[in-house]
Protein backbone atom coordinates (compact mmCIF):
# COMPACT_ATOMS: atom_id res chain seq x y z
CA UNK A 1 0.00 0.00 0.00
CA UNK A 2 1.71 3.31 -1.06
CA UNK A 3 1.98 5.99 1.68
CA UNK A 4 0.58 8.51 -1.06
CA UNK A 5 -2.61 6.54 -1.67
CA UNK A 6 -3.61 6.57 1.86
CA UNK A 7 -5.95 9.07 4.05
CA UNK A 8 -5.16 12.50 5.25
CA UNK A 9 -5.57 11.50 8.45
CA UNK A 10 -4.09 8.02 7.78
CA UNK A 11 -0.89 9.85 6.89
CA UNK A 12 -0.87 11.07 10.31
CA UNK A 13 -0.55 8.11 11.87
CA UNK A 14 1.93 6.97 9.35
CA UNK A 15 4.43 9.58 10.84
CA UNK A 16 3.04 8.65 14.59
CA UNK A 17 4.20 5.44 13.55
CA UNK A 18 8.12 6.93 12.99
CA UNK A 19 7.80 5.88 9.61
CA UNK A 20 7.23 1.93 9.79
CA UNK A 21 7.31 -0.32 6.63
CA UNK A 22 5.01 0.76 4.09
CA UNK A 23 2.43 -2.06 4.91
CA UNK A 24 1.26 0.40 7.77
CA UNK A 25 -2.28 -0.33 8.31
CA UNK A 26 -4.39 2.86 8.11
CA UNK A 27 -6.22 4.63 10.95
CA UNK A 28 -9.76 2.70 10.54
CA UNK A 29 -7.57 -0.56 10.88
CA UNK A 30 -5.33 0.34 14.17
CA UNK A 31 -9.21 1.91 15.77
CA UNK A 32 -10.43 -1.78 14.95
CA UNK A 33 -7.66 -4.06 16.23
CA UNK A 34 -7.54 -1.44 19.50
CA UNK A 35 -11.42 -1.98 19.91
CA UNK A 36 -10.91 -5.70 19.51
CA UNK A 37 -8.23 -5.96 22.34
CA UNK A 38 -10.55 -3.81 24.14
CA UNK A 39 -12.95 -6.58 24.59
CA UNK A 40 -11.86 -7.35 28.30
CA UNK A 41 -11.68 -4.55 29.81
CA UNK A 42 -14.95 -2.74 28.53
CA UNK A 43 -16.54 -5.92 29.81
CA UNK A 44 -15.34 -5.63 33.12
CA UNK A 45 -14.49 -1.81 33.84
CA UNK A 46 -17.82 -0.88 32.16
CA UNK A 47 -20.44 -2.77 34.51
CA UNK A 48 -17.90 -2.44 37.58
CA UNK A 49 -20.17 0.41 39.20
CA UNK A 50 -23.69 -1.64 38.61
CA UNK A 51 -21.96 -4.31 41.19
CA UNK A 52 -23.64 -3.10 44.34
CA UNK A 53 -27.08 -3.18 42.26
CA UNK A 54 -27.20 -6.32 41.12
CA UNK A 55 -26.54 -7.36 44.15
CA UNK A 56 -29.44 -5.42 45.41
CA UNK A 57 -31.94 -6.89 42.79
CA UNK A 58 -30.97 -9.95 42.53
CA UNK A 59 -30.61 -10.24 47.03
CA UNK A 60 -27.36 -11.72 46.31
CA UNK A 61 -24.28 -11.64 48.77
CA UNK A 62 -21.36 -9.33 47.13
CA UNK A 63 -18.91 -12.22 47.44
CA UNK A 64 -21.53 -13.99 45.09
CA UNK A 65 -22.00 -11.59 42.88
CA UNK A 66 -18.01 -11.22 42.43
CA UNK A 67 -18.77 -14.99 40.43
CA UNK A 68 -19.93 -12.44 37.43
CA UNK A 69 -16.24 -11.53 37.25
CA UNK A 70 -14.25 -14.68 37.87
CA UNK A 71 -16.67 -16.50 35.48
CA UNK A 72 -15.70 -14.00 32.83
CA UNK A 73 -12.05 -14.65 33.53
CA UNK A 74 -12.48 -18.32 33.20
CA UNK A 75 -14.17 -17.83 29.85
CA UNK A 76 -11.54 -15.44 28.69
CA UNK A 77 -8.85 -17.99 29.79
CA UNK A 78 -10.40 -20.96 28.21
CA UNK A 79 -12.28 -19.24 24.84
CA UNK A 80 -9.05 -18.50 23.77
CA UNK A 81 -7.61 -21.87 23.18
CA UNK A 82 -11.16 -22.39 20.89
CA UNK A 83 -10.35 -19.79 18.61
CA UNK A 84 -6.75 -19.72 18.04
CA UNK A 85 -6.81 -22.83 16.27
CA UNK A 86 -10.01 -21.46 14.12
CA UNK A 87 -8.20 -18.45 13.03
CA UNK A 88 -5.12 -20.13 11.95
CA UNK A 89 -7.64 -22.98 9.79
CA UNK A 90 -9.81 -20.66 8.43
CA UNK A 91 -8.89 -17.28 8.46
CA UNK A 92 -8.81 -14.25 11.00
CA UNK A 93 -12.42 -12.85 10.00
CA UNK A 94 -14.47 -16.09 9.93
CA UNK A 95 -13.81 -17.00 13.87
CA UNK A 96 -14.39 -13.15 14.45
CA UNK A 97 -17.93 -12.85 12.97
CA UNK A 98 -19.20 -15.89 14.62
CA UNK A 99 -17.42 -14.91 18.44
CA UNK A 100 -18.52 -11.00 17.84
CA UNK A 101 -22.07 -12.17 16.97
CA UNK A 102 -22.42 -14.36 19.71
CA UNK A 103 -20.87 -11.89 22.28
CA UNK A 104 -23.86 -9.56 21.38
CA UNK A 105 -26.32 -12.00 21.93
CA UNK A 106 -24.97 -13.01 25.12
CA UNK A 107 -24.87 -9.27 26.54
CA UNK A 108 -28.47 -9.09 25.61
CA UNK A 109 -28.95 -11.81 27.62
CA UNK A 110 -27.12 -10.33 30.85
CA UNK A 111 -29.47 -7.30 30.29
CA UNK A 112 -32.76 -9.86 30.37
CA UNK A 113 -31.37 -12.16 32.87
CA UNK A 114 -33.73 -12.99 36.17
CA UNK A 115 -31.38 -14.36 38.92
CA UNK A 116 -27.36 -14.03 39.57
CA UNK A 117 -26.90 -17.67 38.48
CA UNK A 118 -28.36 -16.96 34.73
CA UNK A 119 -25.75 -13.56 34.96
CA UNK A 120 -22.93 -15.56 35.94
CA UNK A 121 -23.60 -18.42 33.39
CA UNK A 122 -24.10 -15.65 30.18
CA UNK A 123 -21.28 -13.63 31.49
CA UNK A 124 -19.18 -16.61 30.77
CA UNK A 125 -20.32 -17.35 27.62
CA UNK A 126 -19.81 -13.58 26.55
CA UNK A 127 -15.94 -14.25 27.53
CA UNK A 128 -15.75 -17.03 25.89
CA UNK A 129 -17.21 -15.43 22.53
CA UNK A 130 -16.29 -12.09 22.81
CA UNK A 131 -12.23 -13.21 23.41
CA UNK A 132 -11.97 -14.12 19.48
CA UNK A 133 -11.44 -10.45 19.36
CA UNK A 134 -8.63 -10.48 21.54
CA UNK A 135 -6.84 -13.62 19.65
CA UNK A 136 -7.18 -12.33 16.22
CA UNK A 137 -6.31 -9.20 16.68
CA UNK A 138 -2.62 -10.10 18.40
CA UNK A 139 -2.68 -12.69 15.26
CA UNK A 140 -3.56 -9.83 12.78
CA UNK A 141 -0.31 -8.10 13.97
CA UNK A 142 2.03 -10.46 13.81
CA UNK A 143 0.90 -11.57 10.34
CA UNK A 144 1.88 -8.06 8.99
CA UNK A 145 5.21 -7.45 11.26
CA UNK A 146 8.19 -8.75 12.41
CA UNK A 147 8.64 -8.66 16.24
CA UNK A 148 10.58 -4.91 16.45
CA UNK A 149 7.73 -3.22 14.15
CA UNK A 150 4.95 -5.46 16.41
CA UNK A 151 5.81 -4.14 19.72
CA UNK A 152 5.32 -0.76 18.25
CA UNK A 153 1.40 -1.68 16.94
CA UNK A 154 1.02 -3.16 20.08
CA UNK A 155 1.97 -0.12 21.88
CA UNK A 156 0.07 2.07 19.70
CA UNK A 157 -2.93 -0.54 20.21
CA UNK A 158 -2.13 -0.29 24.16
CA UNK A 159 -3.27 3.93 23.10
CA UNK A 160 -6.33 2.49 21.86
CA UNK A 161 -7.53 0.59 23.76
CA UNK A 162 -6.48 1.98 27.10
CA UNK A 163 -9.30 4.60 27.10
CA UNK A 164 -11.37 1.53 28.16
CA UNK A 165 -10.58 0.94 31.29
CA UNK A 166 -10.38 5.31 31.60
CA UNK A 167 -13.64 6.11 30.08
CA UNK A 168 -15.89 2.74 31.13
CA UNK A 169 -16.10 3.12 34.89
CA UNK A 170 -17.23 6.63 33.96
CA UNK A 171 -19.35 5.68 31.39
CA UNK A 172 -20.71 2.83 33.70
CA UNK A 173 -21.50 5.52 36.31
CA UNK A 174 -23.68 7.59 34.42
CA UNK A 175 -25.56 4.63 32.41
CA UNK A 176 -26.47 4.47 35.90
CA UNK A 177 -27.90 7.72 36.86
CA UNK A 178 -30.75 7.42 34.16
CA UNK A 179 -31.12 3.47 33.83
CA UNK A 180 -30.54 0.17 35.48
CA UNK A 181 -27.80 -2.18 35.75
CA UNK A 182 -29.06 -4.15 33.07
CA UNK A 183 -28.83 -1.09 30.65
CA UNK A 184 -24.87 -1.37 30.67
CA UNK A 185 -25.13 -4.98 29.08
CA UNK A 186 -26.71 -3.79 26.31
CA UNK A 187 -24.34 -0.68 25.56
CA UNK A 188 -21.99 -3.65 25.24
CA UNK A 189 -24.02 -5.52 22.92
CA UNK A 190 -23.97 -2.29 20.88
CA UNK A 191 -20.76 -2.22 21.30
CA UNK A 192 -19.85 -5.65 20.23
CA UNK A 193 -22.19 -4.78 16.84
CA UNK A 194 -19.75 -2.39 16.27
CA UNK A 195 -17.13 -3.82 15.91
CA UNK A 196 -18.79 -6.67 14.01
CA UNK A 197 -19.79 -3.92 11.39
CA UNK A 198 -16.17 -2.72 11.29
CA UNK A 199 -14.66 -5.77 10.65
CA UNK A 200 -16.77 -6.66 8.11
CA UNK A 201 -16.30 -2.88 6.67
CA UNK A 202 -12.51 -1.94 7.17
CA UNK A 203 -10.44 -5.00 8.60
CA UNK A 204 -9.08 -7.04 5.54
CA UNK A 205 -8.22 -10.85 5.78
CA UNK A 206 -4.33 -11.23 6.94
CA UNK A 207 -3.18 -14.61 7.37
CA UNK A 208 -0.64 -15.49 4.74
CA UNK A 209 -1.66 -16.52 1.53
CA UNK A 210 0.91 -19.50 1.56
CA UNK A 211 0.43 -20.60 4.71
CA UNK A 212 -1.01 -23.90 5.04
CA UNK A 213 -3.62 -24.31 7.11
CA UNK A 214 -2.98 -26.37 10.63
CA UNK A 215 -5.12 -29.78 10.58
CA UNK A 216 -8.74 -30.06 11.82
CA UNK A 217 -9.80 -31.35 15.02
CA UNK A 218 -8.72 -31.49 19.06
CA UNK A 219 -5.66 -33.67 18.66
CA UNK A 220 -4.17 -31.48 15.77
CA UNK A 221 -4.79 -28.14 17.94
CA UNK A 222 -3.32 -29.54 21.15
CA UNK A 223 -0.38 -30.62 18.93
CA UNK A 224 0.27 -27.20 18.04
CA UNK A 225 -0.30 -26.25 21.53
CA UNK A 226 2.44 -28.85 22.98
CA UNK A 227 4.65 -27.43 20.53
CA UNK A 228 4.40 -24.35 21.82
CA UNK A 229 4.49 -25.12 25.40
CA UNK A 230 7.77 -26.65 24.75
CA UNK A 231 9.68 -23.47 22.97
CA UNK A 232 10.83 -21.98 26.44
CA UNK A 233 11.16 -18.56 25.32
CA UNK A 234 7.83 -18.24 24.07
CA UNK A 235 6.63 -19.83 27.48
CA UNK A 236 8.98 -17.55 29.12
CA UNK A 237 7.40 -14.50 27.30
CA UNK A 238 4.37 -15.86 27.72
CA UNK A 239 4.20 -16.13 31.76
CA UNK A 240 6.24 -12.97 31.98
CA UNK A 241 3.62 -10.70 30.14
CA UNK A 242 0.92 -13.27 31.75
CA UNK A 243 2.08 -12.89 35.18
CA UNK A 244 2.74 -8.95 35.49
CA UNK A 245 -1.01 -7.87 33.71
CA UNK A 246 -2.19 -11.13 36.46
CA UNK A 247 -0.90 -8.29 38.99
CA UNK A 248 -3.01 -5.70 37.06
CA UNK A 249 -6.54 -7.54 37.41
CA UNK A 250 -5.46 -8.48 41.16
CA UNK A 251 -5.67 -4.38 41.25
CA UNK A 252 -9.16 -4.54 39.52
CA UNK A 253 -10.39 -6.94 41.94
CA UNK A 254 -9.04 -5.52 45.11
CA UNK A 255 -9.02 -1.54 44.84
CA UNK A 256 -12.95 -1.25 44.84
CA UNK A 257 -12.84 -2.63 48.40
CA UNK A 258 -9.88 -1.01 48.99
CA UNK A 259 -10.06 2.76 47.85
CA UNK A 260 -13.70 2.61 48.75
CA UNK A 261 -14.37 0.39 51.85
CA UNK A 262 -10.92 0.87 53.63
CA UNK A 263 -10.03 4.43 53.20
CA UNK A 264 -13.41 5.83 52.54
CA UNK A 265 -12.97 6.88 48.61
CA UNK A 266 -16.50 7.91 47.51
CA UNK A 267 -17.80 5.54 45.26
CA UNK A 268 -18.65 8.03 42.32
CA UNK A 269 -14.82 8.83 43.10
CA UNK A 270 -13.36 5.91 42.48
CA UNK A 271 -13.57 6.43 38.44
CA UNK A 272 -10.89 8.92 39.05
CA UNK A 273 -8.22 6.73 40.90
CA UNK A 274 -9.05 4.26 38.42
CA UNK A 275 -8.34 6.82 35.24
CA UNK A 276 -5.03 8.09 36.70
CA UNK A 277 -3.31 4.52 36.90
CA UNK A 278 -4.68 4.09 33.64
CA UNK A 279 -3.56 7.14 32.22
CA UNK A 280 0.01 5.59 33.24
CA UNK A 281 -0.47 2.71 31.42
CA UNK A 282 -1.15 4.37 28.39
CA UNK A 283 1.80 6.74 28.31
CA UNK A 284 4.62 4.16 29.70
CA UNK A 285 3.43 2.16 26.29
CA UNK A 286 3.93 5.09 24.47
CA UNK A 287 6.69 5.67 25.53
CA UNK A 288 7.71 2.34 24.97
CA UNK A 289 7.59 3.20 21.52
CA UNK A 290 10.34 5.82 21.15
CA UNK A 291 12.61 3.75 23.34
CA UNK A 292 12.04 1.04 20.40
CA UNK A 293 13.34 3.17 18.28
CA UNK A 294 17.06 2.49 19.35
CA UNK A 295 16.57 -0.25 21.45
CA UNK A 296 15.68 -4.06 21.14
CA UNK A 297 12.03 -5.04 23.00
CA UNK A 298 13.88 -8.01 24.79
CA UNK A 299 15.86 -5.49 26.84
CA UNK A 300 13.26 -3.14 27.45
CA UNK A 301 11.40 -5.86 28.63
CA UNK A 302 14.07 -6.97 30.97
CA UNK A 303 14.26 -3.71 32.56
CA UNK A 304 10.73 -3.24 32.77
CA UNK A 305 10.96 -6.52 34.58
CA UNK A 306 12.86 -5.19 37.16
CA UNK A 307 10.61 -2.04 38.35
CA UNK A 308 7.58 -4.57 38.33
CA UNK A 309 9.53 -6.11 41.13
CA UNK A 310 10.35 -3.41 42.71
CA UNK A 311 7.10 -1.71 42.71
CA UNK A 312 5.47 -5.09 43.79
CA UNK A 313 7.85 -5.31 47.21
CA UNK A 314 7.70 -1.43 47.28
CA UNK A 315 3.62 -2.29 48.00
CA UNK A 316 3.49 -4.79 49.93
CA UNK A 317 6.40 -2.92 52.34
CA UNK A 318 3.88 -0.10 52.32
CA UNK A 319 0.74 -2.36 52.72
CA UNK A 320 2.51 -4.16 55.55
CA UNK A 321 3.79 -1.45 57.56
CA UNK A 322 0.61 1.01 56.73
CA UNK A 323 3.01 4.19 55.84
CA UNK A 324 1.51 6.93 55.26
CA UNK A 325 -2.24 5.75 54.14
CA UNK A 326 -3.74 5.79 50.72
CA UNK A 327 -1.46 8.69 49.38
CA UNK A 328 1.69 6.41 49.73
CA UNK A 329 -0.25 3.34 48.91
CA UNK A 330 -0.98 4.92 45.14
CA UNK A 331 3.19 5.54 44.44
CA UNK A 332 4.04 1.91 43.94
CA UNK A 333 0.33 0.88 42.25
CA UNK A 334 1.43 3.63 39.97
CA UNK A 335 4.96 2.44 39.26
CA UNK A 336 4.10 -0.98 38.83
CA UNK A 337 0.78 -0.64 35.97
CA UNK A 338 3.36 1.84 34.52
CA UNK A 339 5.58 -1.13 34.19
CA UNK A 340 2.68 -3.33 32.24
CA UNK A 341 2.46 -0.79 29.58
CA UNK A 342 6.42 -1.52 28.66
CA UNK A 343 6.16 -5.55 29.52
CA UNK A 344 2.62 -6.10 27.68
CA UNK A 345 3.74 -5.17 24.12
CA UNK A 346 7.09 -6.38 24.29
CA UNK A 347 6.37 -9.82 25.63
CA UNK A 348 3.69 -10.54 23.18
CA UNK A 349 5.88 -9.28 20.09
CA UNK A 350 9.00 -11.23 21.39
CA UNK A 351 6.18 -14.26 22.12
CA UNK A 352 4.88 -14.01 18.87
CA UNK A 353 7.93 -13.28 16.57
CA UNK A 354 8.20 -16.54 15.24
CA UNK A 355 4.97 -18.12 15.13
CA UNK A 356 4.08 -17.55 11.22
CA UNK A 357 0.89 -19.53 10.23
CA UNK A 358 0.12 -20.90 13.59
CA UNK A 359 0.21 -17.46 15.21
CA UNK A 360 -3.60 -17.67 16.02
CA UNK A 361 -2.38 -20.70 18.45
CA UNK A 362 -0.08 -18.61 19.87
CA UNK A 363 -1.94 -15.79 20.24
CA UNK A 364 -4.60 -18.04 22.08
CA UNK A 365 -2.51 -20.12 24.19
CA UNK A 366 -0.91 -16.66 24.92
CA UNK A 367 -4.10 -15.08 26.12
CA UNK A 368 -4.91 -18.82 27.89
CA UNK A 369 -2.58 -18.25 30.31
CA UNK A 370 -2.72 -14.77 31.08
CA UNK A 371 -6.40 -15.17 31.90
CA UNK A 372 -5.79 -18.21 33.42
CA UNK A 373 -2.99 -16.95 36.25
CA UNK A 374 -5.25 -13.82 36.30
CA UNK A 375 -8.21 -16.15 37.18
CA UNK A 376 -6.23 -17.42 40.43
CA UNK A 377 -4.90 -14.05 41.30
CA UNK A 378 -8.27 -12.46 41.82
CA UNK A 379 -9.57 -15.46 43.54
CA UNK A 380 -6.76 -14.94 45.53
CA UNK A 381 -7.20 -11.24 46.73
CA UNK A 382 -10.97 -12.55 47.83
CA UNK A 383 -9.29 -15.32 49.49
CA UNK A 384 -6.92 -14.38 51.77
CA UNK A 385 -9.58 -11.76 53.40
CA UNK A 386 -10.57 -8.00 53.40
CA UNK A 387 -9.42 -6.17 56.48
CA UNK A 388 -6.43 -4.52 54.75
CA UNK A 389 -4.59 -3.70 51.29
CA UNK A 390 -2.03 -6.47 52.22
CA UNK A 391 -4.08 -9.33 50.35
CA UNK A 392 -4.24 -7.13 47.37
CA UNK A 393 -0.73 -6.08 47.49
CA UNK A 394 0.42 -9.31 48.27
CA UNK A 395 -0.60 -10.92 45.40
CA UNK A 396 0.42 -7.99 43.34
CA UNK A 397 4.12 -8.32 44.84
CA UNK A 398 3.80 -12.06 43.74
CA UNK A 399 3.29 -11.43 40.54
CA UNK A 400 5.79 -9.21 39.89
CA UNK A 401 8.51 -11.96 41.24
CA UNK A 402 7.15 -14.57 39.41
CA UNK A 403 7.22 -12.58 36.39
CA UNK A 404 10.30 -12.06 36.87
CA UNK A 405 11.42 -15.21 37.41
CA UNK A 406 9.92 -17.00 34.36
CA UNK A 407 11.80 -14.30 31.86
CA UNK A 408 14.85 -15.23 33.91
CA UNK A 409 14.75 -19.22 33.73
CA UNK A 410 13.15 -19.48 30.12
CA UNK A 411 14.40 -16.58 28.39
CA UNK A 412 17.94 -15.78 29.80
CA UNK A 413 17.81 -12.63 31.27
CA UNK A 414 21.74 -11.54 30.46
CA UNK A 415 20.30 -11.30 26.54
CA UNK A 416 19.88 -8.08 24.72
Amino acid sequence: MSVLSVSSVDKFFVILLERLPLTTPPLSWLLILGALMAFAPMSIDLYLPGLPAIAAEFGADPSVVQFTLASFFIGMALGQVIHGPLADRYGRKPPLYVGLGFFVLASVGCAFASNITTLILLRFAQAVSGCAGVVIARAVVRDRFDAHTSAKVYSLLILVMGLAPILAPFLGGWILLFASWRAIFLALALFGLACLVGVWRYLPETRPGNAPATGGGIGSALRVYGQLLRDRRFTGYALAGGFTQAGMFAYITGSPHVFIDLYGVPAHHYGWLFGLNAVGLIASSQYNRRLLQHESADSVLRRANRWTVFAGLLLLAVAVMGWGGLPVLLVPLFIYLVSVGFTAPNAMANALAHQGARAGSASALIGTLQFGVATVASALVGLLGHGSPLPMAAVIAGCGLLAYGAYRLLVGGGTA
